[in-house]
């Protein structure tokens, strides 16, 4: 009966909740700069008769609904910002702005939990406890924006705390749950090579930054290879080398920049420990100086089994079985780790991909798109999660 009711709220607002997310995908905005987002958001969190806080980190809005009972409270999370990458789809919504996009499905997080709150704000004499709706800043850039809603106190009296994510990799109406860890820590690096430029046909009098970062794009490598235990996950990519600018010139310089992707906060230590000591050793060998900036990202999202078992319930009691599908972790990375570091919660996916409709493309791709009959399946989840907390029956 739960799940019926359920099912009819949200198919009587689901029209709105494609709407509010066409037009968060228009207007886009980047990360630290979601102002007219945020004012959207607070303005409707403002109708629904919630009380709203603003400007929490600088665009971050926050939402609390009281039930009329006593109880615990719960905390739903979106994010806010878009990422810096042209749209390229051809449809009626895609972004109006230039070099701003919805790539990772944050746009169909805002309009899901609009959908909740305005739902559950129509409930609240039924409610014993609160909801916490959190339209967090950010996540896409490091420092993110979850500290700030920690550190502005929004936290102190939650519960528990879960969050979505729209999965393209898993097709529509799938709920994709893990016990513990979900997705990486996501560190990156820059390392400058400093040589000694001159003639490409006099190489002898020159140390060769190009050569040398070469050599040391191969020792980073046998850092996972050799010295991580192969029971364990990591990654080291390089991503990016720059040196030099003509053909027959030997430069003074090299740039390399990639990304350090673990699992487990060890792990994280050792690979940035043994990062150092490479580079160190490799421009050494060769008489080269270097400069290394190495950027700790989030930590792993470690879900807690506890809810991670309550989601996997209300699914199974929602879809069935076949629904419900098991993950292995990700090497992306989220900062709604910051949230499970300090009180119970989970994150989880609902897929949003569907190849008869067209929308296969990853994350973070300039065609990327979302299934919207997803928006349903998401928005259950999250009424059914917080009403297992606050309904009493």
């Amino acid at each position: 009966m739960l799940y019926e009711q359920i099912k009819q709220d949200v198919e009587r607002i689901f029209p709105q909740l494609v709407a509010w997310r066409r037009d968060f995908h228009q207007f886009p905005e980047p990360s630290f700069h979601e102002f007219e987002t945020a004012k959207k958001v607070a303005t409707l969190l403002d109708s629904f008769g919630l009380e709203v806080h603003t400007g929490i980190g600088g665009t971050g809005v926050v939402g609390l609904l009281r039930g009329h009972h006593q109880g615990p409270t719960v905390a739903l999370r979106a994010d806010l910002d878009a990422l810096p990458i042209q749209d390229e789809k051809q449809c009626e919504y895609r972004s109006m702005v230039s070099n701003v996009m919805h790539a990772c499905g944050h746009d169909g997080h805002m309009a899901m939990l609009l959908g909740v709150a305005l739902l559950l704000s129509q409930q609240k004499e039924k409610l014993h406890g609160n909801v916490l709706f959190i339209f967090q800043h950010a996540e896409e850039i490091v420092p993110g924006g979850a500290k700030s809603i920690i550190e502005a106190g929004f936290l102190h009296q939650v519960d528990a705390i879960y969050g979505i994510h729209l999965w393209t990799p898993l097709p529509t109406g799938i709920v994709g749950v893990r016990i513990g860890e979900l997705m990486a820590a996501a560190d990156s690096f820059r390392i400058e090579v400093i040589g000694k430029g001159g003639h490409g046909g006099l190489p002898h009098h020159t140390i060769d930054p190009v050569i040398i970062a070469s050599h040391l794009v191969v020792n980073l490598q046998t850092i996972v290879s050799r010295q991580i235990n192969p029971l364990q996950s990591g990654v080291i990519t390089v991503g990016s080398i720059r040196g030099g600018h003509t053909f027959n010139i030997i430069a003074d310089q090299c740039v390399l920049e990639g990304t350090v992707r673990s699992f487990d906060p060890h792990i994280q230590k050792q690979l940035a420990d043994q990062i150092t000591q490479v580079t160190r050793m490799t421009c050494q060998m060769f008489g080269a100086t270097y400069q290394l900036d190495y950027r700790w990202g989030y930590p792993a999202v470690i879900n807690h089994m506890s809810e991670v078992e309550r989601i996997r319930r209300i699914g199974l009691q929602f879809y069935g079985v076949e629904k419900v599908w098991e993950l292995e972790p990700v090497m992306a990375g989220e900062d709604f780790s910051y949230y499970l570091q300090k009180i119970p919660g989970a994150f989880f996916f609902i897929g949003a991909g569907n190849k008869e409709k067209g929308i296969t493309f990853p994350h973070h791709h300039p065609r990327f798109d979302v299934d919207e009959q997803a928006f349903q399946v998401g928005a259950e989840m999250f009424l059914g999660l917080t009403l297992s907390h606050l309904l009493h029956t």
